[in-house]
């Protein structure tokens, strides 16, 4: 048996027939072929398959795609904004936050979801914000700084309002 879904990702309506144990990431990666959404664990622990649903950070390993029918999605892809990255992005590029690159899209976009409610955000909401989030390269301290750089807070510098 599949279900119709209509999901928004990235600002682009999707409708297609899923199966219903199919998860988002394996819509998101699969049938849509937006594969900046990676697999860690596949079980929630690492956090590295975080999306943006309704601009909250989801594992999308957990989440099912009929879940997300009639809501809006974010993945990496669908923050830069014609050929310009967006601010996060572009920062943790000129703070060597981005090593091998695999946690790299969940680690923004829930940075993303924090500035946007806490454009002000400080050190350590920025730290809560992103507890949840394994990388193995261990860049703890330049991704901080990287959002940081791009928070309104008096630690960070100006914010850009990309």
């Amino acid at each position: 048996m599949r279900i119709d879904v209509v999901v928004t990702v990235n600002g682009e309506r999707h409708q297609a027939e899923v199966e219903p144990q199919m998860t988002l990431l394996e819509f998101l990666r699969e049938s849509l072929h937006l594969t900046g959404t990676k697999e860690g664990c596949g079980r929630g622990d690492c956090g590295t398959c975080t999306v943006l649903v309704e601009g909250h950070p989801v594992n999308s390993c957990l989440m099912l795609a009929v879940d997300a029918n009639g809501r809006q999605v974010t993945t990496i892809e669908g923050l830069a904004k014609d050929g310009t990255l967006h601010p996060l992005q572009q920062s943790f590029i000129e703070h060597g936050a981005v090593q091998c690159g695999f946690c790299s899209p969940a680690m923004i976009l829930s940075a993303k979801a924090l500035l946007d409610k806490n454009p002000t955000a400080g050190e350590e909401e920025v730290r809560r914000a992103l507890s949840g989030l394994l990388c193995r390269c261990g860049s703890y301290k330049k991704i901080i700084e990287s959002v940081l750089a791009v928070s309104g807070s008096e630690k960070g510098n100006v914010r850009d309002k990309n």
